[in-house]
């Protein structure tokens, strides 16, 4: 049933082996950086690289600072911490993510509120956000308050799903009328832009990840940037153990996190960074073929918004039904090809089944139609 884009995929890679998701692409500085690095000995969390890494981030996102950190997970545990989110606490977000950005709100003591995302973006959806507030919210002098739980409502935590921005401008109008910091998980979305505007530049504070099979990747490792900088420093501050600066005694004032990333993964992220604007132009260009080839299909290549330039981290295709995405699943795993479903909805996890969910319309849709294909960048 689907022999034909099993073939149109392997015309694309020039393979006829297995097919992965993403895989990783290392042509340019990546082992001389990592020389560099070894024959520096700086091997561990200080180190030249570390600090060009981050230099290179603030330019790309249009932060004022920006920290590198082991993992963006703990990147955006930190991130919500330093937008003042507490133990207690509610945290809005979207079900229709990795389970990595509800965990990070669970790591701060705080506890996820899952609203329904937009069909367009996959993304949490500002029309939902506003409909909860204006149900439950209570705007206090000390912030804005759930009125049926009674608990701070802390953070606005929207996920750029695949690459894809959410309704930014309206979801910063919302926030804003409600007096709730917005943070980013923009660990998929570097290189995306929304109205020419880099995500990752509109919240208070944003992550980014450098996973291995993300579109920049050192193994690992992840970035938080802000548009205040003291806040940046703060944060640097908090991931590197809080340490205070003396020259051999060890002063720690405040519980800090050994979340670090090490001079070795900086090598790495430095000469992906470099190659990033050639990685999009790449992986637009299989975007564009694959759109040519499922357009007039029932099978729907998702392609970016109006006002947008999504980069295309993970490209998928959106099928009739659940019974036709268990079937193109199936049909291409078996074809040696890997394709994924989207994630499980976070409320269907044992550790989440208690939290708070709207009725989910959109994401319960998508989560039965959603498919990621091979996105990589093509060499």
């Amino acid at each position: 049933m689907y022999a034909q884009t099993i073939e149109f995929i392997r015309e694309q890679f020039r393979s006829q082996d297995f097919i992965p998701l993403h895989a990783p692409v290392f042509q340019g500085n990546e082992r001389k950086y990592v020389m560099d690095t070894l024959e520096s000995t700086f091997v561990s969390s200080v180190g030249a690289y570390v600090d060009k890494s981050e230099q290179k981030m603030a330019e790309i996102s249009g932060a004022k600072k920006a920290v590198a950190v082991v993992n963006g997970t703990s990147g955006l545990q930190i991130a919500m911490q330093l937008a003042g989110v507490k133990p207690g606490d509610e945290v809005l977000t979207q079900a229709l993510t990795f389970v990595a950005t509800a965990n990070a709100i669970h790591y701060t003591g705080a506890e996820p509120v899952f609203l329904d995302v937009d069909y367009d973006t996959m993304g949490l959806s500002p029309k939902a956000v506003t409909s909860f507030l204006k149900e439950v919210g209570e705007r206090r002098e000390t912030g804005t308050f759930n009125k049926k739980t009674g608990k701070r409502i802390a953070a606005c935590v929207p996920m750029h799903t695949f690459g894809f921005p959410v309704h930014l401008d309206e979801l910063m109008t919302v926030c804003s009328e409600w007096n709730i910091p917005m943070v980013e998980d923009a660990a998929e979305s570097l290189g995306s832009y929304y109205r020419g505007k880099h995500t990752g530049s509109f919240g208070q504070l944003s992550v980014f990840s450098f996973n291995g099979n993300k579109i920049v990747t050192c193994g690992g490792g992840g970035m938080i940037v802000t548009k205040d900088e003291e806040i940046g420093k703060l944060g640097k501050h908090l991931t590197t153990t809080a340490k205070v600066p003396h020259p051999y005694e060890y002063v720690h004032d405040h519980v800090g996190y050994n979340f670090r990333m090490p001079n070795l993964n900086a090598a790495l992220v430095c000469a992906q960074l470099e190659q990033l604007n050639a990685f999009l132009v790449n992986k637009r260009a299989l975007a564009n073929a694959y759109a040519e080839f499922f357009a007039g299909q029932s099978i729907i290549f998702r392609k970016e918004l109006e006002n947008t330039e999504a980069n295309y981290w993970l490209m998928c295709v959106e099928l009739e039904n659940l019974e036709e995405r268990n079937a193109f699943l199936k049909a291409t795993n078996d074809a040696k090809i890997m394709t994924r479903p989207i994630w499980q909805l976070m409320y269907r996890l044992p550790m989440y089944q208690h939290c708070y969910r709207d009725a989910q319309k959109n994401a319960e849709f998508l989560e039965e139609r959603i498919v990621n294909i091979p996105s990589s960048v093509r060499i």
